[in-house]
């Protein structure tokens, strides 16, 4: 059964500047730096600030939990694919979905930043789902725990870079 989530985190960077540094590609280029297990498949952005990233991370099957590991004849890979894009409102709206390889489960958010003052506010509601027999209702809850605290970690992120690279 799906498992979801709502995540909202704040920043001290407006939305304009958190919506540019998604324009940049060094920002995905940094954001990945220091991670060997993923790579910046495709990045695109156009000039009415439509944002369109793809990213794969290669799980080697020794760091899968055993519970996974069972199901994945090899190697496993997420594929990541995030967009963003302005809306009429003045805030930006983006979708993240991963996939598993194997069809062995999915994940899907939806993403608002909007103001908050003279900050921003990021909200995310999505699903987790893994199709894994005996405990992928474990791992949907465990996933979206990590999500509770990568999402926060990731906008905090940013909001240093921003500051770092104007």
């Amino acid at each position: 059964m799906p498992r979801s989530f709502e995540i909202v985190s704040e920043s001290a960077a407006t939305v304009e500047q958190i919506h540019a540094a998604f324009a940049r590609e060094d920002y995905w280029l940094d954001r990945l730096a220091g991670d060997a297990a993923s790579t910046l498949d495709s990045f695109s952005a156009d000039a009415d600030g439509v944002v369109e990233v793809l990213i794969t991370q290669h799980l080697g099957h020794q760091i899968l939990p055993s519970v996974v590991a069972n199901f994945v004849p090899g190697d496993m890979k997420l594929l990541y694919r995030e967009t963003w894009q302005p809306d009429a409102d003045g805030g930006v709206r983006g979708e993240s979905h991963v996939s598993a390889s194997g069809g062995l489960g999915s994940s899907r958010a939806e993403n608002y930043l909007t103001a908050s003052g003279a900050a921003s506010q990021l909200r995310s509601t999505g699903k987790v789902i893994v199709k894994i027999p005996l405990v992928g209702s474990k791992l949907e809850k465990s996933i979206s725990e990590s999500l509770a605290n990568s999402i926060p970690a990731t906008l905090r992120y940013t909001t240093t870079w921003i500051a770092e690279h104007g």
